[in-house]
C-alpha cells in the first residue's frame, strides 16, 4: 500500500470531480508560475494532460493557467506545507498541504489529527526515502515494465491502477527518467517527487485496519490535503 493509499481511496471517490478538479487546479497555478507554454513547461504539460483525462472543462483548465501565469492580474498564492505525524495504531504519515492560508490549514490539520498524532518536521521523514513517482502505461501488450525499468534508469518498479506501473526513481533523476519510457514504450501518466516508506507497518488486524482507513480518509477529505503517503503494507 504504502505511497500508493490515495490510488485505492481515488477509486472510491471516481465520481467526486469537484475535489479532484480542485487539486488539479492548484497544481496547474503553481506550475503556470513558471510559464503557460507546455511546449516549454514540463511540469504544467504533465498536470495539463492529467486535468485533460479527468474531463476537466477547458474553460476551467484555461483560467487555472492564466491565473498562475499572472494573466488574469490576481495575486492568491498557493504554498506547499508538509506535515508528518502517525495515523491510528503508529502508522508514519506524510501529508502534502497546498494552501493559501498556512494558519488555517494547520489549525484544521491539527484537529483532523485527534484521533492520530501530529509530530514536528522530521520526526516521520527519516523513515521513508525521498523519490521520483512516474506512474505510465504500456504502449502494448509487449512493453516489458523490467526493461524499461533498466534502460530509462528507474530504481524500482511495482503494479500501478488499470494496469499501469509505477517507476521509482532517485529524486534527481526523475526528469531524466520519464523522459525516457517513452522510448521503452510506456506513455507517461504523471511524474513527481514523494515518499517511500522504509519500514511499513504490517499485521494489523481487520478492526485496526478500518480505523486506520477512516482516518486517512478524513484526512484526505480536507480541501487543502494535495497527498498523502503512509508507511502501510499492502
Amino acid at each position: 500500500m504504502g505511497a500508493q493509499w490515495k490510488v485505492k481511496h481515488k477509486e472510491a471517490a471516481a465520481n467526486a470531480k469537484g475535489k479532484i478538479f480542485g487539486k488539479l487546479v492548484k497544481e496547474i497555478t503553481i506550475a503556470a508560475r513558471n510559464g503557460a507554454d507546455t511546449a516549454t513547461n514540463a511540469h504544467l504539460r504533465l498536470v495539463v494532460e492529467q486535468a485533460k483525462k479527468a474531463s476537466m472543462p477547458r474553460e476551467t483548465l484555461e483560467r487555472a493557467i492564466k491565473k498562475g501565469s499572472g494573466q488574469l492580474g490576481e495575486t492568491v498564492q498557493y504554498h506547499r506545507v508538509t506535515y508528518e505525524g502517525f495515523a491510528p495504531h503508529q502508522v508514519p504519515l506524510i501529508v502534502e498541504c497546498v494552501t493559501d492560508n498556512i494558519n488555517r490549514t494547520v489549525a484544521e490539520i491539527r484537529v483532523a489529527f485527534r484521533k492520530g498524532q501530529l509530530g514536528a518536521s522530521g520526526s516521520v521523514a527519516w523513515d521513508f526515502d525521498h523519490v521520483g513517482m512516474i506512474e505510465a502505461s504500456p504502449d502494448s501488450p509487449d512493453a516489458d515494465p523490467e526493461m524499461a525499468a533498466i534502460e530509462a534508469g528507474a530504481q524500482d518498479f511495482e503494479p500501478a491502477e488499470d494496469g499501469a506501473t509505477l517507476f521509482i526513481t532517485e529524486a534527481t533523476d526523475l526528469d531524466s527518467v520519464q523522459k525516457a519510457l517513452p522510448e521503452q514504450g510506456f506513455t507517461v501518466l504523471s511524474a513527481k517527487l514523494g515518499y517511500k516508506p522504509k519500514n511499513p507497518v504490517s499485521g494489523l488486524s481487520d478492526e485496526q485496519m478500518a480505523e486506520v482507513e477512516a482516518f486517512l480518509e478524513g484526512l484526505d477529505n480536507h480541501d487543502d490535503v494535495q497527498d498523502m503517503f503512509v508507511g502501510l503494507a499492502g
